[in-house]
């Protein structure tokens, strides 16, 4: 039996991140989605970020890694940086008194529950073809990198994951790596 897919693709990302369009959180989901699937962020570690772990003008995302994995330090993409700074001038405006990066309504840090709802919602507005969940954009941010041809060490660092073996799995479903496998038949 075929274990079901707990991963998204980009196509389905993309399409996950353009269902929040005049949502009535869309500047923050927005970042909130790019940002969990290009770090490879669990819920809870994207719900905990602090704003002095966003730096807008060194281009960096400082990265807390949670479960005693390895915490790192990653490139804020041109992209990335436009979804932060419309986010930060949303949060500006709603002039909280707490350092939480990713707000609710009431001011508060996100919680990881409204995560899990909002993705889940945006996931059936998107018409994706399974249920979605927050660890499917870790997944997918996995899956993508050893599509791109990513090392299976430098993944493990990506991610933060210590033991290789959590990371394996990405690079062993890479569909690719079986294209030499059978040359091209010759014409007759």
């Amino acid at each position: 039996m075929i274990e079901p897919r707990k991963h998204l693709t980009q196509i389905e990302v993309d399409r996950l991140i353009a269902a929040t369009k005049e949502s009535r959180h869309e500047m923050r989901d927005r970042c909130l989605l790019l940002l969990m699937f290009r770090h490879g962020l669990r819920v809870s570690e994207a719900c905990g970020m602090t704003l002095a772990q966003v730096d807008v003008e060194n281009r960096v995302l400082y990265v807390y890694r949670l479960k005693k994995g390895l915490s790192t330090t990653h490139p804020l993409r041109t992209d990335e940086l436009k979804y932060v700074k419309a986010w930060l001038r949303v949060r500006a405006q709603m002039q909280p008194e707490n350092d939480a990066f990713f707000i609710s309504e009431r001011l508060n840090p996100l919680n990881r529950r409204t995560a899990w709802d909002a993705i889940r919602r945006y996931g059936e507005k998107a018409h994706l073809p399974l249920a979605t969940h927050p660890h499917m954009l870790r997944h997918a941010c996995g899956y993508e990198l050893a599509n791109q041809g990513a090392d299976t060490r430098l993944i493990q660092d990506y991610l933060g994951h210590k033991n290789i073996q959590h990371t394996v799995q990405y690079t062993a479903a890479k569909s690719t790596r079986f294209d030499r496998l059978w040359p091209a038949a010759p014409r007759r």
